[in-house]
């Protein structure tokens, strides 16, 4: 404890133990959902400051509470460094998810009911690019492209021709499970065809794009939206950028449009992940992540499983289970057994239910955050073949936990205990 009180034991045992559960699982196990990673000691203190306690409905200059000169300052770093991040003309930090910068888009771009196209979520897109039940696809008329059956890249001439039978107000590019770089590029020129607005959601990988090693959309798209967790490292947030002349639509589409007041705390944590970003290390641990989902992927492959579009160019990657004789649902379950964290997922064209699909969906930001190289993927491949062939096979599973255990106490979770973060007083 290092002196420091632990307030949140103290106070309340049965959330701490919640949470000193939390952080020996994410210590002892190894996180490769694609969606996450671990935040540096500076992200986790910042974000449990006390900014947290402070009110700031408004922007900086122009808020609607006093005693927001702090605060202010805060959120003018985060904004500046997210310019300089990406390029951008103008961004706004306020967002509290990816949902909700997705959101505020549509709000700026499009009215009610317009059509827009979108990556069908079956085949990789997202729940806010018109999943039927999310408020996009009830509020707005979205068209969905995919990917091509033979190779499952994706396909740029059924997104011509629906562009231009359709003619939509909005073409969103970007995916939550494509494992592929995409040409933003040509997103814009088919968008600029049929006079549409582009919005590109590049949540899942914006940490690549901001070291430089994948397409900056942010040059031709007329809305960039991101999550600031996932390969960007930082807090659990949104964020969405625009040019000059969208600037005050987007802005007040976020605040009062979508939400009240902005999270001071989480925009604090979203300013040090910004500066994180900037410094040459990042760019060493962003090629590394990439690096590494290769090498795991190829270690896969040899191992007898099939991968969406044969293999990755980013952080994730599908992973066809169903040649093992087995579904998603118990690939999921079986690892998570051994310790692996991972997710099930719907591969492209899948005839399984998307409660027990065909695949699992992996990624290497976390794992690569605590130090692993491509030694350790060639590993962990092989412990999620051997698992995952023989998943009713206690003995299988608890010799390759007790492997798995090994390998994770060699590499550290930053900030693996609240108090080391500074954040338990």
């Amino acid at each position: 404890m290092n002196g420091t009180p632990n307030f949140v034991e103290q106070e309340d045992p049965d959330v701490w133990s919640a949470i000193a559960a939390e952080q020996e699982r994410q210590q002892d196990g190894l996180e490769m959902i694609a969606s996450e990673n671990f935040t540096s000691p500076a992200v986790m203190q910042a974000v449990g400051s006390v900014l947290t306690n402070k009110y700031a409905e408004g922007y900086p200059g122009h808020r609607y509470y006093g005693g927001c000169e702090f605060v202010d300052k805060v959120e003018d770093l985060a904004r500046e460094r997210l310019k300089v991040l990406f390029g951008a003309e103008h961004v706004n930090v306020q967002p509290h998810s990816g949902s909700q910068a997705n959101a505020a888009v549509y709000m700026t771009a499009i009215q009610p009911g317009d059509t827009v196209l979108a990556f069908d979520l079956a085949h990789g897109g997202h729940l806010t690019h018109g999943m039927k039940l999310n408020a996009s696809g009830v509020l707005y008329r979205f068209v969905h492209y995919g990917v091509r059956r033979d190779d499952q890249l994706l396909d740029f001439d059924q997104v011509a021709r629906l562009a231009r039978e359709h003619r939509p107000k909005l073409i969103v590019a970007g995916a939550s499970a494509y494992p592929r770089e995409i040409p933003h590029g040509t997103f814009a020129e088919i968008a600029r065809e049929v006079g549409a607005k582009l919005m590109v959601d590049m949540a899942h990988y914006a940490g690549l794009v901001a070291a430089g090693i994948h397409d900056n959309p942010v040059p031709v798209a007329d809305f960039v939206t991101s999550t600031t967790h996932k390969t960007l490292r930082g807090p659990r947030g949104g964020i969405a950028m625009c040019r000059a002349a969208d600037a005050k639509s987007l802005d007040r589409s976020v605040f009062p449009g979508q939400q009240g007041g902005p999270l001071m705390h989480v925009i604090a944590g979203k300013a040090v992940a910004f500066g994180e970003a900037l410094r040459p290390d990042f760019k060493t641990y962003a090629r590394q992540v990439v690096a590494n989902a290769r090498a795991l992927a190829e270690a896969l492959a040899a191992g007898g499983v099939k991968l969406v579009s044969g293999g990755t160019d980013n952080h994730l990657m599908l992973v066809d289970v169903t040649p093992l004789g087995i579904g998603g649902k118990l690939a999921e379950e079986t690892l998570d057994l051994c310790g692996i964290t991972c997710n099930k997922n719907m591969i492209p064209y899948d005839e399984r239910k998307p409660m027990d699909p065909s695949g699992i969906r992996l990624g290497t930001p976390a794992l690569t955050t605590r130090g692993m190289q491509a030694d350790e993927m060639r590993r962990i491949a092989q412990w999620i073949l051997r698992a995952l062939k023989a998943p009713g096979d206690a003995g299988v599973l608890q010799a390759v936990r007790g492997e798995v255990a090994e390998l994770a106490v060699q590499f550290p979770v930053p900030a693996a205990r609240l108090e080391q973060a500074g954040v338990a007083g």
